[in-house]
């Protein structure tokens, strides 16, 4: 079954190597795994190390007359903490350091066992809270800030990176790997085979969802897929709560809410949109005087100063990515609303797009993270984050919200009961 259209499908063998997609939306329903629980486990004990290096050693450094100032993840967050920037303090520890690990630690929480012939303990809430790391660590758009705030260092001092910098680098590497590599349905035969249960009561209709006609779905047939274990599971006929036999998550045939939801975040995050490109986003004082930024000017900044492309790069994250998120789901959830049943394959494609894009927005978060821990000479200069940094922040996770609330299936609901 796709888990974004909802189409029951023939399985079909992947390729060595291959992806097999939805037949209807273009969804990735299968990816093939070489050696899948070997090469994942041996990425994830890579990666715990290069994050315990990560975060034992300096990013970067910035020398200024003899001076020299370095700085750490850890100590960037605590610098923000202390400038009374709580929130974006917070969001940085959590999107960085927590979940990274938190992915790290269940990789290994799952597959030490299985490479030692048992069975991991609490495999469901492991595999659920996983999920969430994935989706919420940023290490790749972190480096990329990085880069970002070194290309505004260097006309400040002497620029000196330093080991984390590189460490970061392979960690986005290899943990991206980890994930990529992981079979999920493979994992979950080896902790609990389980075949598909569509109704053994009902073998007749569970025969006839088994090989569908084109167009048939889930929801015609009563039959959820769980996102977490991939387990095929047959909903009851009574309204209430159903959870997943394997692994126990809550299973809907579409989201609840989920119109109300999204549209929820998106106002909040249009509201705080207009603070969040006014309102400076970084305060610089130096022995000639202060300056406060916002986005725009930082971009403007970077052009002057000859780094255009990066320029174009911080204009499209932070400037242009927010709002096409924001336009994007508002247009998928109304058109949902009014079971509009126009261009459903590129709705669905616009939706993949804004799941894709949408933690690169925090790249401006992290440049100003790093100025301010560097940028602390008291005699000379001091940077400081900036009221539009709270308001950024939370566009970005409002608008991460409002695509995780929507439910993408809504889009093929109108063509299914149309043709029914």
């Amino acid at each position: 079954m796709c888990h974004e259209c909802d189409l029951l499908q023939r399985r079909a063998p992947c390729p060595h190597g291959g992806v097999l997609r939805c037949g209807r939306c273009g969804a990735e329903l299968e990816r093939d795994h070489a050696d899948s629980g070997t090469r994942s486990l041996a990425l994830a004990a890579a990666a715990l190390l290069l994050f315990a290096i990560s975060n034992l050693y300096p990013i970067v450094g910035l020398a200024v007359n003899g001076h020299v100032v370095q700085a750490t993840l850890w100590g960037s967050v605590e610098m923000l903490y202390r400038d009374g920037m709580w929130p974006i303090s917070g969001l940085v520890f959590i999107t960085t350091m927590v979940m990274p690990a938190t992915q790290i630690v269940a990789l290994l929480w799952l597959l030490v066992p299985l490479a030692l012939g048992r069975k991991p303990w609490r495999a469901n809430i492991v595999f659920r809270v996983m999920g969430v790391a994935r989706s919420w660590g940023m290490t790749e758009v972190l480096i990329l800030g990085l880069l970002v705030a070194l290309v505004k260092l260097a006309h400040i001092a002497t620029v000196v990176t330093g080991t984390a910098l590189w460490s970061f680098g392979a960690l986005m590497i290899v943990l991206a790997g980890a994930g990529a590599s992981l079979d999920v349905a493979a994992v979950w035969h080896r902790i609990a085979p389980m075949s598909s249960l569509l109704d053994s009561h009902q073998p007749e209709r569970a025969e006839r969802c088994a090989t569908p006609l084109p167009g048939f779905t889930g929801a015609t047939c009563g039959i959820a897929l769980c996102h977490c274990c991939e387990l095929l599971v047959r909903m009851p006929a009574h309204a209430g709560a159903v959870a997943c036999p394997r692994c126990a998550t809550p299973l809907h045939l579409r989201k609840p809410a989920s119109l109300s939801r999204t549209w929820a975040f998106l106002i909040a995050s249009i509201v705080l949109y207009v603070p969040a490109n006014v309102l400076p986003v970084m305060d610089t004082s130096s022995l000639f005087g202060t300056q406060k930024d916002t986005i725009m000017s930082g971009v403007a900044y970077l052009w002057v100063s000859g780094s255009w492309p990066l320029a174009v790069l911080v204009f499209i994250a932070s400037i242009a990515v927010p709002m096409v998120k924001i336009l994007g789901l508002a247009y998928l959830a109304l058109s949902a609303q009014r079971a509009s049943q126009w261009l459903p394959g590129e709705r669905a494609r616009i939706y993949r797009m804004i799941e894709l894009v949408g933690r690169w927005s925090m790249l401006d978060i992290y440049v100003v993270t790093m100025l301010v821990a560097l940028v602390q000479f008291s005699a000379l200069a001091m940077i400081k984050a900036g009221p539009a940094a709270i308001a950024f922040g939370a566009v970005v996770v409002m608008t991460m919200f409002a695509a995780n609330a929507f439910d993408p299936r809504l889009i093929w609901d109108p063509v299914e009961f149309d043709h029914a």
